[in-house]
């Protein structure tokens, strides 16, 4: 087997609570090298394309990659594939932390979960000890108490934690799935997918070595590798001081940030909600994931004293400039409530954004909010009351949890849903 693979995957059905190990043909590995290739061809091969993304037949895949576990940069990243109920097609979300690097660590190149379990449960994984427990005390708590618990239960600190909040058990079609509290592999709704299947949770705590092939040379590369990063202006200088918010006025001074549901590509209020704002403000500390020399993330804490990891860039212009918003404070609470509930932030923004412009334009009846804030562009009670409530499907939340294209189509008007394939554009306005 080729070195820094196991050749190993775990299988686990939820419907008939067994569980297996199974050998990845080398060929396979050689041809799709891992997480997002080895996943997608698993998945192609094994669901048919017009089964139910929220039915039993899908599956759902934990993907690290070749460099998973190893001191190659960046390398504690994974994959999660299925096939997506936003956008009906092939999903594959990417997270950092160092969740991807621990499942490595157990012996295993990817986890296949399929079938539905009859009540909520989560899997263990213990380097070869798997286990599918009862999860019913966590079913309805969000992802920050989850794993506060399950690390009890578990009796080891060390262990790593993916896990749902509400928005993926109430199947929030862009739910995302959370690693260590605040790491989302966010787009295309695999939360709601791990939802549908009653799984709450994976813990995992390994132990083992990932092997590389000659360790020398490999640890030559790495610190060549490192060295480029460090001498680099923007992974050396920009990312550490600034997070990746580093980037809202630069992308904005080039016509590149969309603004209020993609109207224009320049926002006004880009300075307050920069990351040299972030800095300046809110800022505690810098957070780096698995063997990764850059530490962009960022630890954050109001004067309310609410503390967590972000906003990343996207999350900050998604609640910020693509609503209008030029309130830092409301925009990290909006991102805090996303790391706990578990809606992606891209799209939660851009779903408010969309009703924000709905609703000026006169299409969205005043009826329908209810008891919520007006969905104004610049409102930031709206885009912190709005994403709890669709986190939590309450109200107009329930319609928005649908995403941006369902919830405008249902008025009649699905021109002023950003979205390809229905799942809302990232940062970038492609016009510029």
């Amino acid at each position: 087997m080729e070195k820094a693979f196991w050749g190993k995957l775990l299988r686990v059905n939820l419907s008939n609570s067994t569980i297996s190990e199974e050998e990845i043909p080398e060929e396979k590995i050689k041809m799709f090298l891992g997480a997002r290739g080895l996943g997608s061809k698993y998945l192609a091969d094994e669901v048919a394309p017009d089964i139910d993304p929220l039915s039993p037949d899908n599956k759902l895949i934990f993907a690290p990659g070749p460099l998973s576990g190893t001191t190659a940069p960046t390398g504690g990243r994974y994959n999660v594939i299925t096939k997506g109920p936003l956008t009906g097609t092939i999903a594959a979300s990417n997270s950092g932390g160092f969740f991807g690097a621990e499942l490595k660590f157990a012996g295993y190149d990817m986890v296949i979960v399929e079938g539905k379990a009859e009540k909520p449960v989560y899997l263990s994984i213990r380097d070869d000890e798997v286990k599918i427990e009862d999860a019913s005390d966590l079913w309805g708590k969000d992802t920050h108490t989850t794993t506060d618990m399950l690390l009890e239960k578990f009796g080891d600190k060390r262990a790593k934690v993916a896990c749902i909040g509400p928005a993926g058990e109430k199947l929030v079609k862009f739910a995302a799935i959370i690693n260590e509290k605040d790491r989302a592999a966010g787009r295309t709704g695999v939360g709601a997918v791990m939802g549908s299947k009653n799984l709450k949770a994976i813990v995992v705590r390994g132990t083992k070595r990932v092997q590389v092939a000659n360790p020398e040379e490999f640890k030559a590369v790495v610190k060549k590798k490192i060295d480029i990063l460090k001498e680099n202006s923007i992974t050396g200088e920009g990312l550490p001081t600034y997070g990746t918010k580093v980037l809202d006025n630069i992308i904005n001074q080039n016509g590149l940030y969309p603004t209020r549901n993609f109207q224009t590509g320049v926002f006004e209020g880009t300075e307050p909600i920069s990351g040299e704002a972030l800095v300046d403000k809110y800022l505690v500390k810098n957070k780096a994931c698995f063997a990764c020399p850059i530490g962009c993330g960022r630890v954050s804490k109001l004067p309310s004293g609410l503390e967590g990891e972000g906003p990343e860039y996207e999350t900050g212009w998604a609640f910020g400039a693509d609503c209008g918003v030029s309130d830092l404070n409301a925009i990290i609470q909006a991102n805090f409530i996303c790391n706990e509930l578990g809606p992606d932030t891209i799209s939660t923004g851009a779903t408010i954004a969309a009703a924000m412009e709905l609703y000026e334009k006169g299409y969205l009846p005043k009826d329908m909010i209810e008891k919520g804030p007006e969905p104004k562009f610049g409102s930031s009670e709206a885009i912190v009351y709005y994403t709890w409530a669709i986190g939590n499907r309450i109200g107009l939340g329930d319609k928005l949890a649908e995403g941006s294209y369902r919830f405008a189509e249902s008025l009649g008007h699905p021109e002023l849903s950003m979205t390809v394939k229905k799942q809302e554009l990232p940062a970038y306005d492609p016009r510029g």
